[in-house]
């Protein structure tokens, strides 16, 4: 038997994924032609969005995503971080190096969740909050890395995994792996540490790390 559903609830939802997927915003009519409902649904429910500033309208009258959004996501990391810290934990432990979850903040990379290794004589000091370029770091290259590629890890184009010298920390090295197949959530799992060169088994152990974050979160 089929779970009853309200449709209103369903209609403002696909609302707010139309206006996520433009940046250019969509007049009422667009919107009523997407959805295949008349105006006035459109404008009862953008009101409604409106109100909870979830949508905004510019001087032209596109709909847009609003600002209260940013609320919501802000909700989204603790969640995130929860499901990553076995995985995490279990990484920094092998590796004996300091294991990171990032996700993309715009045009940077945020690290939610950090856990350092227990047993070693010293590591690399990393924090959550920490933000970079997208551009800078093995956690920023693995997720651009990704966008590139439609299957990362085949084909020979590319191993899955992204080494790094020195680009956030002199004399620090990083490797990481994308989060793949998880809707709505960009992002990578990596360690930071102090070496010459990251060991050749770390790269597969990332990639291993970061399969099990993106199955906790599906």
């Amino acid at each position: 038997m089929t779970a009853e559903t309200s449709q209103t609830l369903d209609r403002g939802l696909r609302v707010l994924k139309l206006l996520a997927d433009t940046d250019h915003g969509l007049t009422v009519t667009e919107l009523s032609h997407r959805l295949g409902v008349n105006r006035t649904v459109v404008y009862r429910l953008l009101a409604t969005l409106e109100q909870h500033a979830l949508v905004r309208r510019d001087l032209g009258g596109r709909a847009r995503v609003g600002l209260g959004v940013l609320g919501l996501g802000r909700q989204v990391h603790p969640l995130v971080r929860e499901a990553a810290m076995p995985a995490l934990r279990s990484l920094a432990e092998d590796i004996g190096a300091t294991a990171h979850l990032t996700l993309v903040d715009g045009a940077e990379a945020l690290a939610v969740a950090v856990v350092e290794p227990t047993w070693t004589d010293y590591h690399v000091a990393y924090r959550a909050g920490f933000r970079h370029p997208l551009e800078r770091g093995a956690a920023g290259k693995a997720i651009l890395s990704a966008r590139q590629q439609a299957q990362p890890a085949e084909e020979g184009k590319w191993p899955g995994y992204t080494l790094t010298h020195g680009e956030l920390e002199a004399g620090a090295c990083g490797a990481a792996a994308p989060l793949l197949g998880v809707t709505g959530v960009e992002g990578s799992v990596g360690v930071v540490m102090l070496a010459d060169v990251v060991p050749e088994r770390v790269g597969a152990r990332v990639m291993d790390a970061a399969r099990e974050v993106a199955e906790a979160l599906r």
